[in-house]
């Protein structure tokens, strides 16, 4: 098995170039590469603890890594990963998902930023990275991620990680931040659909949708065509109504103020949700453009499962694996320890015979290396998404 996680590392990872001078190499970037994967899944939120694990598993690293140099110190780690070339790391990281597991078309793609609070640094008065991230929301991957530029912003990423995928056929939806019409464009390019979130960023066709469906609501039937769809949720002790309302009537869509920017824009959307919160009864409104045909049950199923991306990668990476406590700062250091994170969550996901939390089979993975040897089989193949 080692064997086999060595050579698929090597094919995607093996053209990232060494930063370090070769002459003061003591230990190959490769081997760093991979006890710092193994230290993470196994509960390593620093450098100090990669090399600690590293450390306390040297017999079991050297059954398939030489180590000439024994484990490399948790300096060494941060001077490497510090310097490693961040977006070639993210490339590699983007190939090897690909290339181990299949997007079937008809998925939700989630795109939506976090900022890892730990990577601020107000000693040279840096804020904390902002990381996009592409999550596939049926079979729970990360597809790829990308830091958005210092004097940027998330409009920016967006397309520069879309770009990076391969989602032909899928759903790509994104918050009220992503609704621009280069990001739909790049979404049409990639031969997948978009559902934007839409707001005031967009004022004049924001009103007019929000007009729309005021109308709707107050129109003798037959006034309009659309589709409705509702659902019901009462899991967690809280009753909660989300309704779905479609239209994609191209003699109604083409007259929006805007319409003919947005690439194929077919429909627009609303989804009601009504729920209690304490004892006050409360609704609110949401609106979505859409190059999809307009079935409403199909929206209201793509915007529930955007918010996978809330609770089950940032809420895991807060919870699991502690992202904002981690102080991993100096130059790459907190997007390349952010890359890391992402691949060993995407193989802890994958891993099925274990019902453990994240956490827990993190600390499974720490105790007992068989379970560990499991994990990293998911370097091989990632399950597809069905």
């Amino acid at each position: 098995m080692e064997q086999r996680v060595g050579e698929t590392i090597e094919k995607y990872f093996g053209e990232l170039k060494d930063p370090r001078l070769e002459r003061t190499r003591l230990h190959e970037l490769l081997d760093i590469l991979i006890i710092a994967l193994c230290a993470i899944i196994g509960g390593a939120d620093n450098w100090e603890d990669v090399e600690e694990f590293g450390r306390a598993r040297e017999a079991w690293l050297r059954t398939f890594l030489p180590l000439p140099n024994g484990i490399p110190s948790h300096d060494t780690f941060g001077r490497v990963f510090a310097r490693l070339d961040a977006v070639a790391f993210q490339r590699s990281f983007v190939n090897w998902v690909q290339g181990v597991s299949q997007v079937l078309p008809g998925q939700v793609i989630a795109i939506d930023g976090k900022k890892p609070h730990g990577s601020k640094d107000p000693g040279i008065g840096r804020g904390a990275i902002d990381m996009v991230s592409a999550w596939a929301t049926e079979n729970e991957l990360v597809l790829g991620q990308v830091k958005v530029d210092d004097k940027s912003n998330e409009i920016t990423a967006i397309p520069e990680l879309l770009r990076m995928l391969s989602v032909a056929g899928c759903i790509v939806t994104v918050d009220s931040m992503g609704c621009q019409v280069e990001v739909a464009q790049t979404i049409v390019d990639q031969e997948a659909d978009y559902l934007l979130a839409l707001k005031e960023n967009q004022p004049l066709l924001y009103a007019d949708v929000a007009r729309l469906f005021a109308d709707l609501d107050t129109s003798p039937p037959r006034s309009y065509v659309y589709e409705h769809a509702r659902s019901f949720d009462n899991t967690h002790g809280r009753a909660e109504k989300r309704q779905c309302w479609t239209i994609a009537d191209p003699e109604v869509v083409q007259h929006l103020r805007g319409a003919e920017r947005w690439p194929k824009l077919q429909c627009v959307v609303r989804i009601r949700r009504e729920y209690v919160d304490g004892e006050e009864q409360k609704c609110e409104d949401r609106f979505f453009l859409s190059s999809l045909s307009g079935a409403a049950q199909q929206m209201l199923g793509a915007v529930r499962a955007h918010w996978h991306v809330e609770n089950k990668l940032h809420w895991v990476l807060d919870i699991a694996f502690r992202e904002d406590d981690c102080r991993v700062r100096k130059d790459h250091g907190p997007e390349n320890f952010a890359v890391l994170r992402h691949i060993a969550l995407n193989l802890l996901k994958q891993e099925k015979s274990s019902r453990r939390s994240i956490h827990g089979k993190r600390l499974q993975a720490a105790w007992k290396t068989d379970y560990l040897e499991t994990v990293l089989t998911g370097l091989l193949s990632l399950a597809p998404l069905v």
